[in-house]
This record gives structure tokens, sequence and C-alpha cells, in this order.
């Protein structure tokens, strides 16, 4: 009998339920895959809040690394003992199982150097730092970035492909041990939020000019120090709102601030293509098995385990990835 976490009900934590599931064979463009580990990602807690709207009941998770089992009519993109890893939205929510049918499509095969472990912590992860690193801003070496969060699992990411590339990286954190960990992966200046003032620090950083780039996945308690800490159209990116979302406001705003532009990209449109995905995939694995991005897995759930998970989540008190070993 293989094992789920579902969800019957949007709320805290306490809605996820661990229970017995059977996996039937797969349908056509579907994969039958047994998972070795799976990614547990902020954007999770987004679904099982309510956040991302989803029929109820649904599984939960969108991220899992393992191998193909069995393909369905018409899979020709994998093989039955492959080595795959996926990421998606709601095309592959329910990865929060030891095993599970998904549409072949959202499929990556997996090169030796990348393990299972280090596939569902980064899969996700490294796939949103390479289209924020290679294609939302034509970067020169020595620009410089602002990257909230850095300790997170997108930021440490984030903060090495940086540095990979000539950039100087600002970043903030909520505490001294977070700021350790960020400074060990690539930032060159950390903020602490809790007792600094981000936008009057960056711009003492900056000899009063600004950064060129700032990306925000925590969104409305972040929202106006990012725009003030941006140079003159400069570019505000985004990519996450865990401190709630940002209210509404006057894009006459945006030229208050400088003639900043803004985006709020979202991962599946930057993977929808193919090629582009294989290409940031590609650039992505290259990378880390190379040793030049590491991937740092610094928190590793049980499945059954999946209440206490999402609760250290939303209380920040992980680092790095976190990931359910099955």
């Amino acid at each position: 009998m293989e094992k789920i976490v579902r969800m019957y009900e949007i709320g805290g934590p306490e809605v996820l339920r661990y229970e017995n599931t059977e996996v039937g064979e797969p349908g056509p463009g579907e994969v039958r895959i047994s998972h070795v580990a799976v990614g547990l990602n902020y954007a999770d807690t987004y679904f099982r809040n309510g956040t991302y709207p989803v029929p109820l009941p649904a599984g939960i998770g969108v991220e899992a690394a393992g191998v193909v089992q069995a393909i369905g009519p018409g899979v020709t993109n994998v093989a039955v003992g492959d080595r795959v890893t996926y990421t998606g939205f709601v095309n592959t929510l329910g990865a929060y199982s030891t095993a599970r049918l998904v549409p072949a499509a959202p499929l990556i095969r997996l090169p030796e150097t990348i393990s299972f472990e280090t596939a569902a912590a980064m899969t996700m992860r490294g796939l949103t730092s390479a289209y924020l690193m290679r294609r939302i801003h034509a970067f020169r070496p020595g620009d410089t970035i602002l990257l909230h969060a850095a300790a997170g699992g997108v930021g440490l990411i984030v903060a090495q492909w940086a540095r990979l590339l000539g950039l100087t990286v600002v970043g903030t954190v909520s505490s001294e041990a977070k700021a350790e960990v960020a400074r060990a992966h690539g930032c060159n200046h950390v903020i602490n939020y809790s007792h600094e003032d981000v936008a009057a620090r960056v711009r003492e950083l900056t000899d009063g000019v600004g950064v060129s780039v700032v990306f925000d996945s925590v969104g409305k308690t972040t929202f106006m120090s990012s725009l003030d800490s941006l140079r003159r159209r400069g570019t505000m990116v985004c990519v996450g709102t865990a401190s709630g979302p940002i209210p509404p406001f006057d894009p006459v705003l945006l030229a208050m601030k400088g003639s900043v532009f803004l985006t709020r990209p979202a991962l599946a449109d930057y993977i929808a293509d193919p090629a582009e995905k294989a290409e940031l995939a590609g650039e992505l694995f290259d990378h880390v098995g190379a040793g030049r991005i590491r991937i740092e897995i610094n928190q590793r759930y049980a499945l059954e385990d999946a209440v206490q998970a999402h609760r250290d989540l939303e209380s920040r008190k992980t680092t790095g990835s976190s990931i359910f070993v099955v």
C-alpha cells in the first residue's frame, strides 16, 4: 500500500492527512513514478491555505524525484527505469506521496551527477533561480542586487549564481545565524531586517544610487522598502508573498520611485516551452554537478511529519532547502 498526504479542507498545517492510497496503471500521456525524495516548498502552503484554490479533496506538493515504474500510451520523453525529477503547478499537485501517476510532460531526466535528494531540493528552486538570473534582466558584471530571504532555498542558489555572473549581492535575513549562512553562499553584504532599515542600508552600501534589481519573495512587509532600494529605472521582481499579498497601489508610484519597472513572474511561464525548460535545466544541472552551486538540504522530514514540516516552514525556522525522504 502506498502513502499520500491529502487535505480535505483549507486551513493551517493541521488540515494535512497522511493516508493509504492505491496507485493504478498510467493512462495516455501518464507515468507511474516511485518517489525517492519529495520537495517541500513555500508554495505548498499557498495550496493548503487557499491562496491557490484547488478542488478538494486534493493532494499537495508539486516537486519530487524518483524512478519511472511504468509508462502509458503515447509517452516518448521517458522510459521505464529512468531517473527523473519534476516540478510544476496544478498539473503536478500530489507530490507528497510514495508513488503516484503524473503527466509525463513535466518530467526531466536526471544526470548521474545529481542525486534524488538534491533534485527534490532544487528542481523548483533551481529552475526559479535559473530564470531569475538568465531571463528577467540583462545583468552586467558589477551590477548590485538586493535579495530578500537570502538564507532560503531560492536565496542561496540565486546568491551563488549571482556571484558567478560577477554581481554584488546584498542579502536580507532575520537572524545572525541566517546571516552567516547567506555570507557563506555568496552574499557580499547582509542586512538583518529585524533591527536595520533595509532601504537606508542599501543606499549606504551603494553610495546613494540603489540596486539594479530587487528579488522580493516576502511581499507585503517589504514592498515599499524594496522600491526605495532601487536605482533609477531599476527592476522590482516580486517572486513571493510570504508575509501576505501586496496591497493595491496606483501605478504612478513606480514613476515616483524613479520610473522603476515591476514584474510578478511565475515559473510556469518560463518552462512552458520544452526547449527553454531544457536549456534552463541544463545550465542548472551543469553548475550543480560541477560544484559551482551547492544545494544545501538543511531539513529532512518523513511524509508522516508533513504537519510539522509546514509549521517549521511558516515560522521561518528553516534555512536552505527542505525535503521529505520517502
